[in-house]
């Protein structure tokens, strides 16, 4: 996130009226409800994790147990059976 200075991107009147409730620090300011990215978008996460369970259901589907996906995966085999069991 980049450092704006208030006094270039706001109107005068704006910027006196923040001033009576902050001055001289930094204050963050939301993107609108409906315009922030869900956790993971950005970074890849959320791809990564549905490509991962994706193939663990596809495996589990193939005949392979809970333990042995646990074990291929690194998770736990309740985390499997949750990827396994659970909505997709």
């Amino acid at each position: 996130m980049k450092y704006v200075n208030a006094d270039i991107v706001l109107p005068e009147k704006l910027l006196k009226e923040i001033q009576k409730y902050m001055h001289g620090g930094m204050l963050y300011v939301p993107k609108p409800e409906g315009q922030r990215a869900k956790w993971g978008e950005h970074s890849g996460g959320r791809t990564y994790l549905s490509n991962r369970n994706n193939e663990i259901r596809k495996q589990y589907s193939t005949g392979l147990t809970t333990q042995e996906l646990a074990e291929r995966f690194c998770l736990s085999c309740d985390s499997i059976k949750k990827i396994v069991y659970g909505k997709k």
